[in-house]
């Protein structure tokens, strides 16, 4: 008697088939979360250490004083996307470095073959998070009128760079952060969450892990409340991304999306003339 075991699969295209391939990733997921946020942390710590101290060997090899080295490396468009290279590389490499170690697959944090409907889905998400973040923000300042949400950003390039510079201002903040942050958030420590909690407390413990970071970069004095709201509104959305196509591509690309609006606002198109 024949036993074909092909003939219980569902097809690719059947309703059942993007349910039962996220059920085989969250099988995959050999961490808990605990161990995704310590790693999380970690890594992001050290990759911001080792970034930071590969970018000052250059001063050193020069033979600068310490305040000229001090100015370049705060200055210095070159020493700044160097800086994001190196971090944004490290970070990559460690989390799928630790997901083979624990002999899981980078398939389980979304990191699959990317499908053509993945750049529609950015597209979506991003008429998705727009409205979301309007609405949270006139929120927020109902709820907290004293709160300053008029604080600008800390991009770590100066507003005045002009002319071809600015494709590295591009590639340091409009695709590298997407492509690290997304492998990160919604795909390592969200893949960890939700293995042994409730979605909505992956969800809302996810965006959490994400805003906090932004608290800190303001140009002035206290939290960038605004920034922590916009990055756990956006996270909310880049998760349903992450789950309605069971990959990262589309998060990515909303986070491109979302991260080329800001850019142009810092750096008018004009500059590039």
């Amino acid at each position: 008697m024949s036993t074909d075991t092909n003939t219980c699969k569902p097809p690719a295209n059947a309703p059942g088939a993007d349910l039962t391939e996220s059920s085989k990733s969250i099988s995959q997921v050999t961490w808990g979360p605990w161990t995704a946020v310590i790693v999380a942390l970690v890594v992001f710590l050290l990759a911001q250490i080792i970034a930071a101290q590969a970018i000052s060997i250059y001063p050193l090899i020069k033979h600068w004083s310490q305040r000229a080295a001090v100015q370049w490396i705060n200055n210095s468009v070159n020493g700044q996307f160097f800086y994001y290279l190196v971090a944004e590389a490290l970070t990559v490499a460690a989390i799928i470095g630790f997901i083979r170690w624990r002999k899981s697959s980078i398939a389980a944090i979304g990191l699959k073959h990317p499908r053509q409907k993945d750049i529609a889905y950015a597209f979506i998400g991003l008429v998705v998070y727009l409205p979301l973040l309007i609405v949270a923000v006139l929120v927020f300042k109902e709820v907290f009128p004293r709160l300053d949400l008029s604080q600008q950003q800390a991009v770590g390039f100066s507003s005045s760079v002009t002319g071809w510079p600015l494709l590295l201002v591009f590639f340091s903040l409009v695709i590298m952060p997407p492509i690290a942050e997304e492998i990160m958030f919604r795909g390592f420590v969200y893949s960890g969450l939700k293995r042994n909690l409730p979605k909505i407390w992956a969800v809302i413990l996810t965006c959490a892990v994400f805003a906090a970071p932004h608290l800190l970069e303001s140009v002035g004095s206290g939290p960038l409340w605004v920034a922590g709201i916009d990055t756990f509104v956006l996270s909310l959305v880049l998760i349903w991304l992450r789950e309605k196509t069971g990959r990262l591509y589309a998060s990515m690309g909303l986070h491109a999306l979302k991260n080329f609006i800001a850019f142009i606002q810092l750096y008018p198109i004009i500059h590039l003339r």
